[in-house]
């Protein structure tokens, strides 16, 4: 009917009143069972779907779905709960064994002082030793020497004499008492000296 309203400006006219009757009918409160209360069809709807949704079972699905929701997220805080008490006996034990590196670090030094200590003792007494040692084999040397050179002085001088006495017995003897005086004398110098 609108297309022919649209072709024929007469039937035009003729539509455009009959909307217009159309409309005050409805304002007048004059509609039909359909059209007469839309509250009323919205609510009925509306408890058709709850109804549809109760028939099928929705709600046991959504706290069966909230139910696995909430215990997939209790595992995950128990999970969670698990992994920090981990981490926290974890962080514990390395804190221990930090301590223990320490004490065993510190200890250490110590038996290194301890035995650097030692060592140096050790090496002092050693250099005292050696030192004592030399000072002993010089001081050998040298009494040695010593006693070398007395020894060759006092042949020197044993040999010295003996060309005195044998000067001056030679010029106040004899030649035959002379040469009995000399052996005896020469004889007694030897061995007295040696």
């Amino acid at each position: 009917m609108i297309a022919f309203a649209q072709d024929d400006p007469q039937h035009s006219e003729t539509a455009l009143e009959a909307v217009t009757e159309v409309e005050k009918h409805i304002d007048d409160g004059h509609s039909g069972p359909v059209t007469a209360d839309t509250n009323f069809w919205v609510l009925l709807a509306f408890l058709i779907v709850v109804g549809i949704f109760l028939w099928q079972g929705v709600p046991k699905m959504i706290g069966s779905f909230l139910s696995a929701r909430a215990e997939g997220v209790q595992r995950q805080l128990d999970e969670a709960r698990t992994l920090r008490e981990e981490a926290q006996r974890t962080l514990a034990d390395f804190q221990k064994r930090q301590r223990e590196a320490e004490t065993e670090a510190e200890a250490i030094i110590e038996q290194a002082k301890a035995d650097a200590k030692s060592v140096a003792t050790e090496a002092r007494a050693k250099l005292d030793e050696q030192i004592a040692r030399r000072r002993k084999a010089a001081e050998d040397r040298i009494a040695r020497a010593e006693a070398q050179a007395i020894a060759e002085i006092r042949g020197r001088t044993a040999d010295m004499a003996i060309a005195a006495a044998r000067e001056i017995i030679a010029n106040r003897m004899d030649d035959r008492s002379q040469g009995q005086l000399i052996d005896r004398a020469i004889n007694e110098v030897g061995t007295r000296l040696n």
